[in-house]
């Protein structure tokens, strides 16, 4: 089972007497977001089941990666991944159906940085060390896991795949 953790791309600080719910992405984050999902897509990183928490900027985040992914893709909006513990977190992917092989968690920091750093035993040194050092906005950790059911999941169980960020990738083409 693969599972993909993306924090959401960079939004808007919040104007006075806007929720956090409503923040919008700012302009690099709209920019952010697809670049993202275009790497995904190119390096077959595609999921097959989304769950999104409500917020505006993790449902903008799922709209531009989603806009460059071979699709469709089912997606489900989960109130309980709105500033969610990673105990929370986990909760919700355990309930993910069996027959989803591939899923993407979109949310928000703390949580799902250290739900990517609970759920880690082994991977790639070098991007498990840039992972501990966070998680930023549009960074995605790919973490596949033994076994194939989901409700089985546990600390430490997972191996890191890939780290990827917008940075690394424009460190790439330049």
């Amino acid at each position: 089972m693969r599972l993909m953790i993306f924090r959401h791309a960079k939004a808007e600080r919040g104007a006075p007497g806007t929720r956090d719910r409503d923040r919008p992405l700012a302009a690099r984050g709209l920019k952010d977001a697809p670049r993202m999902g275009a790497f995904m897509a190119q390096h077959k990183l595609v999921p097959r089941h989304a769950l999104v928490s409500p917020a505006r900027r993790t449902r903008e985040t799922w709209d531009g990666l989603a806009a460059t992914l071979p699709g469709p893709i089912p997606v489900f909006y989960e109130d309980r991944l709105y500033d969610a513990t990673p105990e929370t977190i986990v909760a919700v992917i355990k309930e993910t159906s069996k027959a989803v092989r591939t899923l993407i968690v979109v949310g928000h920091n703390p949580g799902l940085h250290e739900t990517a750093r609970l759920l880690i035993a082994s991977g790639d040194v070098e991007a498990r060390e840039r992972l501990n050092e966070g998680l930023p906005t549009s960074g995605l950790a790919v973490i596949d896991f033994a076994g194939n059911d989901w409700a089985k999941i546990h600390p430490s169980s997972g191996r890191l795949e890939q780290f990827v960020t917008p940075r690394l990738l424009k460190a790439a083409t330049d």
